[in-house]
């Protein structure tokens, strides 16, 4: 498996799977750095979007395996190759969020994320703040 800081030409591919961002803000995240892709040889198998919160703690704002890769560990990979690059980049403390209904709480949680916190918007699931702490303090 190969995980790098997404190209241009992944976004394509990407947004064929993401529905929840634009093309210009993929492509402007992209340029900036901020989104991973996964590779099973030359096949595309998940990507890892994130932003900073109050713009200065990385929040992950995305992390999707294709179905069929599923359970094999690659989440797991993605994710901790970005707590590795946000720890190399100087920041002590990540964050993520899942809907209460979801089980990538449980995921969140396997991985050293504490629920710290949550909101409710209108017609929508309790969604839940996780954070963790990537260097000791």
């Amino acid at each position: 498996m190969l995980i790098r800081r997404a190209a241009l030409e992944d976004g394509k591919t990407i947004l064929l799977h993401d529905r929840w961002i634009s093309k210009e803000t993929l492509r402007a995240k992209i340029l900036d750095g901020q989104v991973y892709a996964a590779f099973n040889g030359d096949q595309f198998i998940g990507w890892l979007r994130y932003s900073l919160f109050w713009d200065n703690t990385p929040f992950m704002n995305m992390l999707r395996i294709l179905e069929s890769y599923r359970g094999n560990g690659i989440g797991k990979a993605l994710v901790e190759h970005w707590e590795r690059d946000m720890r190399q980049l100087g920041y002590q403390l990540v964050l993520t969020s899942t809907a209460q209904t979801e089980t990538a709480q449980h995921f969140y949680e396997k991985l050293g994320y504490k629920a710290v916190g949550g909101f409710t918007l209108a017609s929508e699931p309790f969604e839940i703040i996780f954070a963790k702490a990537i260097v000791a303090f």
